[in-house]
């Protein structure tokens, strides 16, 4: 360790700094005492290398020469301070720094010493050595606490004033920029601010003024649609109240258009009877075609006039009149074939205004139904629901749920608000049914989106009783209104409208998980133009089921029918009206059925099973039960490939049924093959429809079936 002495002084400095780093602490004096070892020291004490330096640097002579005596402190021994003088120099000063200089840390981490530390860190020697170091005043950092060193470097730089002064020019520059731009912006965001304001003030009145718009249009086609409802009363019919026995009844009674046909018709019935009486005798004097018959003929009737006017008749007989010539006869037989060709023609021209008037009357009694349930809706004040939805008018209603044709002015778009109403005197669990149904329906439809089913926008709730579904508008009519209307449509339309009906299934079924609509019928398809020519979309969910991994299984047959009874009985397949223990098993056939009838009706103007019946009494009947074959009439003329399109949809057994995905499949809906011949189509159509319309006063009377 002593040979620490023969260091550098330079170099024992830079250790020394090292070895203290930044801590700022008096110098320590140590006692240079020849006859003291280095190493009396105890182990306890600071590191051996320190210590060397330490006693290194008081051991330079140089550092002798100019120490100066330090006076100790009382409690150490007298006679160890010998080697000490009070020209000594603290090791510290060869390190003051000046502002110019890089010094070593300027301002130092000092730990506080502990106030119960009374003895110094270095105990004494035991051998009672003069030689002493004096550490009091070095504290060290606790031993769990770790020890924190700080250094600072100096670099040196090249740059003038008149480089810094030119940044300092050019940071003021952008900070003023900055600020200026910062202005701008307020100023931009202000007037952003302002315009939007004003935006939103002119959107409020544009809105306004759209409502106001909007509800004049409304009242105008209200007064309107009850003005001519109002004249169609006299000329159509209207129902009228009768008392039955100890009830009041309402009766439909046909206005002066019907009477006037009918009367008429029967004119016309009258003149071809007596012109078919006058053919008979006409026959009956029908001259001989030869000589030899005319020549009996005559003599025959002489000896009739001679037996008839003899000498002992009372009374005087006319004469009888001389036989017709051939040319007489065929004049007049002429002139009563040409009267009842005109009587035919005109009968055909009156049944022809007879079914448009029928057709008149559909719309008339399906209009008066809808004012009175409108008069008597509590929605007919034009009221804004949810604060989008407007409301024009009534479109129809259900047994529970109202459909009106809305605006929605957020969107600009018309839309369908059907409104449904839960009646006050129910209970709370069948409420509380009513809506689980409908929110499954909702749940249901939301997620769909395909370009052949109606749309679902939003759905919120009116008040405790009533909530609203926001529903794609389609201002055409449905398919069912169509077919009462013109009885039949062309294959080829039909063909357009399975197309896009078998589209929709197909979109259901290839979806996760599965959908079965269940209530497919015309009533259901919406004809987007009004007519069967356009695009066609499906509605109402109400009755769909869920294929999911829970319910659905395809080993077992598909899915048990919980709804037994629900829907509509022409449309639906015999395994639903199967009675047993346990529950029928229904998948996506039922669909299948419902198409193949659908498309009966359109080609034939009639369903294939249970056309005149009601719904009581096919489920009486048994009819969709034992409707195991398909007839189909001669009349009007259908491709082979339509009447095997339909007799594989209408398969009695469902495991013998086509399913939507093989459906779709079939040729008959591909593109590529030929269409359908429409001219035979439309060729008999007129006479279909001529025929089918019984034409008597029972039948007119009794219309409620056509609404």
């Amino acid at each position: 360790m002593q040979d620490f002495r023969n260091f550098d002084p330079q170099r024992l400095e830079r250790l020394e700094a090292r070895f203290k780093g930044t801590r700022s602490q008096p110098p320590i004096v140590i006692d240079d005492d020849s006859s003291q070892s280095a190493g009396s020291h105890s182990p306890q004490t600071e590191d051996s290398d320190i210590q060397a330096l330490r006693a290194a640097t008081t051991g330079t002579p140089e550092r002798k020469e100019r120490r100066r005596k330090r006076k100790l402190p009382e409690n150490h021994d007298q006679n160890s301070g010998g080697g000490h003088g009070h020209n000594a120099k603290k090791i510290s000063e060869y390190f003051k720094t000046t502002g110019n200089s890089p010094g070593r840390a300027p301002n130092p981490v000092l730990l506080p010493r502990s106030p119960s530390t009374s003895q110094p860190p270095y105990p004494q020697s035991p051998s009672g050595s003069t030689n002493h170091m004096d550490l009091s005043t070095i504290s060290y950092p606790p031993p769990h606490m770790p020890r924190k060193e700080t250094a600072t470097c100096a670099t040196q730089t090249l740059m003038t004033m008149e480089d810094i002064n030119s940044l300092e020019g050019k940071v003021t520059s952008g900070i003023r920029e900055s600020q200026t731009a910062l202005q701008s912006l307020k100023q931009t965001h202000t007037e952003a601010q302002r315009q939007l304001e004003m935006l939103q003030k002119q959107m409020a009145k544009s809105m306004n003024m759209t409502k106001k718009l909007l509800i004049e249009k409304s009242d105008i086609d209200m007064k309107e649609a009850r003005r001519k409802s109002m004249e169609n009363r006299l000329r159509l019919g209207q129902f009228t109240t009768k008392r039955q026995g100890a009830q009041f009844v309402e009766t439909w009674q046909d206005g002066y258009a019907f009477t006037d046909l009918i009367k008429q018709q029967e004119r016309l019935s009258k003149e071809k009877e007596e012109i078919e009486h006058q053919r008979k005798l006409l026959t009956k004097k029908k001259p001989p075609t030869t000589p030899q018959a005319a020549t009996a003929k005559a003599s025959k009737a002489a000896k009739a006039a001679t037996m008839a006017n003899g000498p002992e008749d009372v009374f005087a007989k006319p004469a009888v009149e001389p036989a017709m010539t051939p040319l007489e006869y065929y004049e007049r037989d002429e002139i009563f074939k040409l009267r009842l060709a005109s009587l035919r023609k005109e009968e055909a021209d009156l049944q022809a205004e007879l079914e448009k008037l029928e057709r008149e009357r559909n719309v008339h009694i399906r209009e008066l139904k809808r004012i009175h349930n409108e008069d008597q809706s509590r929605f007919n004040q034009h009221q804004t629901l949810n604060n989008q939805y407007l409301l024009l008018g009534l479109l129809g209603k259900g047994g529970f749920s109202e459909v009106h044709r809305g605006f929605d002015l957020k969107e600009q778009r018309y839309v369908a608000c059907k409104i449904h109403q839960l009646n006050k005197e129910w209970k709370e669990d069948k409420k509380a049914n009513y809506i689980k149904h409908a929110l499954r329906e909702y749940e249901i439809h939301k997620s769909l989106d395909h370009q052949r089913v109606v749309k679902l926008y939003d759905v919120f709730e009116i008040d405790s009783n009533s909530f609203c579904t926001v529903l794609e508008y389609c201002p055409g009519n449905d398919l069912d209104f169509y077919l009462k209307q013109h009885k039949i449509i062309s294959e080829r339309e039909a063909r357009s409208i399975m197309m896009q009906t078998v589209s929709a299934l197909k979109y259901l079924n290839e979806r996760k998980p599965p959908v079965i609509h269940y209530d497919l019928k015309p009533g259901n398809i919406l004809l987007s133009s009004g007519n069967v020519s356009g695009e066609i979309k499906i509605t109402d969910f109400g009755l769909s089921k869920i294929m999911d991994d829970d319910h659905f299984n395809s080993q077992e047959g598909g899915m048990d029918l919980t709804s037994q009874g629900a829907g509509t009985y022409w449309y639906l397949p015999p395994e639903c009206f199967q009675v047993g223990q346990e529950p029928p098993k229904i998948s996506s056939k039922v669909d299948v059925w419902s198409v193949g009838v659908i498309f009966y009706q359109c080609l034939y103007g009639k369903k294939p099973f249970g056309h005149n019946l009601s719904q009581a009494s096919i489920l009486e009947q048994k009819t969709i039960l034992k409707a195991t074959q398909v007839q189909f009439p001669t009349k009007p003329v259908v491709s082979p490939e339509a009447k095997d399109f339909i007799r594989q949809c209408l398969v009695y057994q469902k495991e013998d049924r086509v399913d939507v995905l093989t459906l779709a499949k079939q040729p008959y809906l591909l593109p590529g093959r030929k269409n359908p011949a429409d001219k035979n189509n439309t060729a008999t159509a007129n006479s279909v429809s001529s025929s089918s319309v019984a034409v008597s006063s029972s039948s007119t009377s009794t219309p409620e079936a056509a609404s």
